[in-house]
């Protein structure tokens, strides 16, 4: 069972707050990360995800009971965001592919083309990241955190620019890190996002919400 545990963190951009004294623990299951425009649901991701130092304050990962070191959690973690892109220049397989092979992974093809075509990519899996839709290429970005399998799963703003289908996509994310063996959290101000999370805080107040507001 993976364990999430945030102590008293504080970030702030000199003289700006953007949140201070956030506490809370959470195991395994969905949670989400709620609040408007510019609360700072994507500068408090990018801290758990190790893109951010905070400036004060703890976070600590465990995997049942056993602290998961910093070099540890980057073989752990999926990220995926609006503002990480891919390479422009590279096709969607190749993006898969560089991406393995930083990671110092040997991931097939077949299983890479296999998540592409998930994602609903199959008929773009030769076209270059930068010729694809903003929604194709949030479905890549989508793709480029889960081929891996990994244990926890950072979403922020999942689905935007996604259409219907892509959406629904989403949701059967949410569904297949339903177990005890995984953590998810989703950064987002979409109900529709939250509601499919099993506890809600909320940066803004600092503080569990109550998911129903969002159902």
């Amino acid at each position: 069972m993976i364990t999430l545990s945030v102590k008293q963190l504080k970030k702030s951009f000199g003289p700006n707050i953007v949140f201070s004294d956030v506490s809370f623990e959470h195991q395994s299951s969905a949670l989400g990360i709620a609040g408007s425009n510019g609360s700072g649901k994507s500068t408090f991701l990018k801290c758990l995800g190790g893109l951010l130092a905070p400036n004060t304050g703890e976070i600590a990962w465990e995997d049942n009971g056993t602290t998961i070191k910093k070099t540890v959690l980057k073989q752990k973690l999926g990220y995926a965001a609006p503002y990480i892109n891919l390479y422009n220049e590279l096709s969607c397989r190749e993006n898969l592919l560089f991406i393995s092979k930083m990671r110092h992974q040997s991931d097939s093809v077949k299983t890479i083309d296999l998540w592409i075509s998930k994602v609903g990519l199959k008929q773009a899996l030769d076209q270059p990241f930068g010729k694809l839709s903003t929604g194709q290429q949030q479905r890549l970005r989508l793709a480029s955190a889960l081929f891996y399998d990994p244990d926890i799963l950072l979403l922020d703003e999942p689905g935007s620019n996604l259409d219907k289908s892509g959406r629904m996509l989403v949701s059967e994310i949410v569904e297949a890190f339903d177990t005890p063996e995984k953590l998810l959290i989703i950064a987002s101000n979409n109900p529709d996002e939250l509601s499919l999370c099993d506890q809600v805080y909320s940066i803004e107040e600092e503080s569990f919400v109550s998911r129903e507001i969002f159902d």
